[in-house]
């Protein structure tokens, strides 16, 4: 006989421990199964583990540079080993924060692979041998790194993102396939680490995804610092000997290749949808294998919802926390919140940062609405000067008249500035409005603020 749940949740990622926690929450028995580690890719081979590597790079690139402000320091050397043991320490707090958060709502964890093998009933078979049955099933199971066809991962020479958060030593030269938020992110990490980086992109920028402005000051950024990018190539294979790898790849001019120590692929990831007992379940999947859902994260099975990595919407953790709520929401029978995913935050890491929510200017004029646009520089900002980063700029893209659509940056500690720009963005604030904010002198934040200013006609420095 199943054990019966209010709530079972199939994952134990950002978006399954979260609905776990918000439904637990709410009063519902809930039943959490999860086969690795609590806190999933983002925690254990992802976001966690990414960042807290740049970090260090952050801290080496700081250190190599401190006699620009007057201190004399050695010449630093950087050990890897010291730091993947911080990085694990942390990813182990972390991990051992989020299991007392669910034991504390009373969440029961069953260790072990899920599989749904009713979903009309809402049944998972687990593989310790018991059985759970719920009201409501949250399917959480998240993604995959993503492969090229005829490009082999050995974990040697051809590594994936997965690999390169184990590196023990720092690779002379790497050739990184795939420019996006992960591609940037592993580019500015080894360069600081001493590697020499190209960067293959198939599309015609380094994040494309992103506007065409940050992403242009990103790429001249990369410049300045010695990494190469090579955008608009299609990478035909890999040839991996005893000592070396041979990256071949074509763009407008020819055939070409690139020769390195190492390659990372790093072209998205794929959600984990094709081995937890979908097929034939009647829940419906794309093309791509996302699980079709509706605004309340609701599938077409009665009762079964899902979240996080596994839908096709940005593979962010804090989407996973937002969509978790979401359904939990509809669960309990509360107002539902949908998510506007046109403006959702984003944040990439690498150096100069990155962040941007809302519209582009491109995506607002396709649209068809009369925009006005704003840039500001962080190279006269006092606060940047002070810090020594003074590259990037920060742009805001406005309805004429009308509200801040989209706020876009690239520059020193923007992941923390964006928060600003997405409650203008999310709560359609008037650009009137928002441009009255007084800024605190001196910080990085004034950039924003005067661009605003600028976009009403009322320019300070610019």
């Amino acid at each position: 006989m199943p054990e019966h749940f209010d709530v079972v949740v199939l994952g134990g990622g950002p978006g399954g421990y979260a609905a776990a926690l918000f439904a637990a929450g709410a009063g519902k028995s809930v039943a959490l199964v999860e086969e690795a580690g609590l806190g999933g890719t983002c925690l254990h081979r992802g976001c966690i583990p990414a960042k807290e590597l740049l970090q260090s790079a952050e801290v080496f690139r700081t250190v190599k540079g401190a006699g620009a402000f007057g201190v004399e320091v050695n010449e630093p050397t950087l050990n890897l080993g010291d730091a993947q043991k911080r990085k694990s320490a942390v990813v182990a707090r972390l991990a051992k924060g989020v299991s007392g958060l669910l034991a504390g709502r009373s969440v029961k964890i069953v260790p072990g692979r899920g599989v749904v093998s009713d979903a009309a009933t809402r049944r998972v078979s687990v593989s310790d041998g018991s059985e759970l049955e719920a009201d409501a099933l949250i399917l959480a199971t998240g993604s995959q790194p993503r492969f090229l066809a005829g490009i082999e991962i050995d974990g040697h020479r051809v590594l994936s993102s997965d690999h390169v958060l184990e590196l023990t030593e720092v690779p002379g030269r790497v050739v990184i396939i795939g420019g996006g938020a992960i591609g940037v992110e592993f580019a500015s990490m080894l360069s600081d680490f001493g590697s020499q980086v190209t960067l293959l992109e198939g599309e015609e920028r380094i994040i494309p995804g992103t506007d065409v402005d940050v992403s242009a000051a990103l790429a001249r950024a990369f410049k300045k610092r010695g990494i190469t990018t090579k955008t608009s190539v299609v990478v035909a294979g890999v040839e991996s000997t005893a000592d070396e790898v041979k990256v071949h790849y074509t763009d407008a001019t020819g055939d070409h290749h690139e020769v390195a120590d190492q390659v990372i692929v790093s072209v998205g990831r794929t959600p984990r949808t094709a081995d937890i007992g979908l097929e034939g379940s009647g829940i419906e999947i794309d093309e791509q294998g996302h699980v079709r859902v509706d605004e309340a994260m609701r599938t077409s099975i009665a009762g079964v919802y899902a979240v996080g990595d596994i839908v096709a919407t940005p593979q962010l953790a804090h989407v996973g926390f937002a969509e978790a709520q979401v359904a939990v929401e509809a669960i309990t029978g509360a107002e539902v919140h949908p998510i506007d995913y046109d403006k959702v935050p984003w944040g990439i890491y690498c150096h100069p940062e990155v962040a941007f929510a809302g519209l582009t200017e491109v995506g607002a004029r396709e649209r068809g609405i009369d925009v006005v646009v704003g840039t500001q520089r962080f190279i006269g900002n006092s606060r940047a000067q002070i810090l020594g980063e003074a590259d990037g700029m920060i742009k805001v893209v406005a309805e004429r008249g009308g509200a801040v659509l989209g706020v876009h940056m690239v520059g020193p500690w923007v992941t923390e500035l964006i928060g600003e720009g997405y409650l203008a963005v999310n709560f359609s604030v008037p650009l009137d409005d928002l441009s009255l904010m007084i800024h605190a002198h001196p910080t990085l934040s004034e950039v924003l603020g005067e661009t605003l200013l600028a976009l009403t006609g009322r320019t300070l420095h610019g």
